[in-house]
């Protein structure tokens, strides 16, 4: 049901659950805010599967729209690459967030 209303939606339309919800009428204000909520998400992610055309799903799980205005970040690191950096982390006595940020700094210094 939700479905079927977030395909009528216009491109560009913000607040998309809202406006679902809304468009359900009696249905969405008699529903809990669970039962609502597990709707949404499975929703959602229909729609991004069979419409990825007109939709997607960030890292966060947040549905947009696809008009190329969302990158979706690359959040995958090998276990191997992984394990590297916390020793990396671990010899320079600093955390792994700390070390990538160094990285960054010094790549950064040279490009220029």
């Amino acid at each position: 049901m939700m479905l079927e209303v977030l395909l009528q939606l216009p491109p560009g339309t913000t607040n998309l659950k809202d406006h679902v919800v809304a468009a359900l009428g009696i249905v969405g204000q008699m529903s809990t805010t669970r039962d609502i909520n597990e709707a949404w998400n499975q929703a959602k992610r229909m729609a991004a599967n069979e419409y990825p055309e007109r939709f997607i799903l960030d890292g966060r799980k947040v549905l947009h729209w696809n008009d190329g205005s969302v990158k979706v970040l690359d959040k995958t690191i090998s276990a191997a690459n992984y394990k590297k950096l916390n020793e990396m982390a671990e010899s320079e006595h600093c955390s792994v967030n700390e070390l990538i940020s160094r990285l960054i700094r010094y790549y950064k210094k040279g490009q220029k």
